[in-house]
């Protein structure tokens, strides 16, 4: 219980110190890109496989019913509510928070942030809040990409494979999918990210036990990531249906 605690206090003093200056926009920008450039690979290589494999179940059901024509529907819906969300975080919280928490946990028992409290520059301002604000921005950003990716990839599979005809998969795309589902799954994005990044830097700036307490902490920072994300996704789905439907 008193990690829990200690969690969202942190939590609660870096979402305090977000607006506050001075912000550390030189280290934004760098985690920024380095998170975008470690997830985007992985990202589109699980986009794919994953929208094909939904796109191949609903089209079966579908087929089934002699109503390809609105596979489309199902390849939009299950891209921009779950896939997108789900596949970004899965990597960012794999590749990103894990660097990051390998990073804080490794100055943390250099006792460089006992350092920079001494000089009276606080660790939560400095490190913790442009790396928070990396991983939501990235994930964001890379959703977006994964559903443009998967989309592309579900026409390619419905029209090529499995004969569906290009202008119905087109036509239906928006049928169940509106704007609203597209912010929502936005907003589930940089949730997933958001969560990702706190948990890496309180692993990363808690961590004790030298190198080996860093191997561990990384470790548990992508099953405490994975975790939370299936608990966001589970209330933030229900809402999703509340508003949507």
């Amino acid at each position: 219980m008193g990690a829990i605690g200690a969690f969202f206090a942190m939590s609660l003093d870096t979402l305090v110190a977000i607006p506050r200056r001075p912000f550390a926009l030189r280290e934004f920008l760098v985690q920024s890109w380095f998170v975008a450039r470690v997830s985007l690979l992985p990202t589109l290589m699980l986009a794919i496989p994953f929208t094909v494999l939904l796109v191949f179940t609903f089209n079966v059901l579908f087929l089934e019913f002699g109503a390809a024509d609105l596979s489309g529907a199902g390849a939009a819906f299950g891209t921009v509510t779950q896939i997108g969300p789900i596949v970004t975080v899965l990597v960012v919280a794999g590749a990103g928070a894990t660097a990051m928490c390998a990073d804080l946990g490794a100055r943390t028992i250099r006792e460089e942030l006992d350092a920079m409290r001494v000089m009276g520059i606080n660790p939560i301002q400095a490190l913790v809040v442009p790396r928070v604000l990396a991983a939501t921005l990235v994930a964001s950003l890379l959703s977006s990409v994964v559903v443009m990716v998967g989309l592309v990839g579900a026409f390619g599979f419905s029209v090529f494979t499995q004969h569906v005809t290009p202008g119905a998969f087109a036509a239906s795309l928006t049928l169940l999918t509106g704007l609203a589902d597209v912010l929502l799954g936005l907003l589930k994005s940089a949730l997933f990210g958001l969560s990702a990044g706190l948990i890496a830097c309180y692993k990363g700036t808690s961590v004790g036990g030298g190198p080996a307490g860093v191997g561990n902490a990384v470790n548990e920072t992508v099953v405490y990531a994975f975790v939370a994300l299936f608990f966001i996704n589970l209330i933030l789905s229900a809402v999703e249906i509340k508003v949507t439907l």
